[in-house]
Formats: C-alpha cells, sequence, structure tokens
C-alpha cells in the first residue's frame, strides 16, 4: 500500500487533519502509554501532515525523554496524533491510525515494538 491521503480527527469532532502516509509500516508499542492507549502508529514527514482545525482545542503530555509532543483533544481526549523527530532530525507526525476515516488498523499488519525497554 503506497502512501494515501486520509482524513483523521479526534471523537467529538474538535480536532481534524489531513496526512499523507503508507500504513504498510505500522507499528504497535508496548511502552507505558502506547499499551493503555492501544494505539496502532504510522509515521510520516511532518509536511505531509495537516491540521484543519482544533489548534486550540489540543493540549499536550511529555514524558519520558520528553522529545515527543502527544497531542489530544481537551475535550474527547482522544491523542490522534503526536509530533517529534526522526533519528536524522526530520520533523514527524505520528498517526494514531485507529482515528483515520475509512481504515480498519486490525486489518493491517503491525510490528511490535518494545518500547518497554527503551
Amino acid at each position: 500500500m503506497p502512501t494515501q491521503h486520509y482524513q483523521g480527527g479526534c471523537q467529538c469532532g474538535a480536532v481534524t487533519y489531513e496526512v499523507d502516509v503508507d500504513l504498510d509500516h505500522c507499528i504497535t508499542c508496548n511502552c507505558s502509554r502506547c499499551r493503555r492507549l492501544g494505539a496502532v502508529l504510522a509515521f510520516t514527514t511532518r509536511d505531509n501532515f495537516t491540521l484543519k482545525s482544533g489548534e486550540d482545542s489540543l493540549t499536550e503530555y511529555l514524558f519520558n525523554k520528553k522529545q515527543i509532543r502527544h497531542l489530544f483533544c481537551k475535550t474527547c481526549g482522544i491523542q490522534s496524533f503526536s509530533y517529534g523527530a526522526m533519528p536524522d532530525g526530520t520533523q514527524m507526525a505520528a498517526i494514531n491510525v485507529n482515528c483515520l476515516e475509512g481504515v480498519d488498523p486490525r486489518a493491517l499488519s503491525t510490528q511490535q515494538v518494545d518500547g518497554r525497554s527503551l
């Protein structure tokens, strides 16, 4: 599945975005945050991500090394994406595939990442 265009956002609709992302390389992670969220994650560069609405509806949570900006809706609490940087410094967006319209994340092949050990 090559890079495709998707619409996404939170549950209440306050936060919406568009993203071009390849869902062939999704991960699940067992770190303390991802495990609790049940997130299925896909990554893309920030220039492939456009926040359409809800910037003022977002709040941020930083933990562990405080390098990933976990952003979630103040109203419904859904974390539909995060901001961070790739190892080479490229700015990226981590997309919670559960929040993309028309996508069944449970039908995707995912790679398990041992974030608990990092």
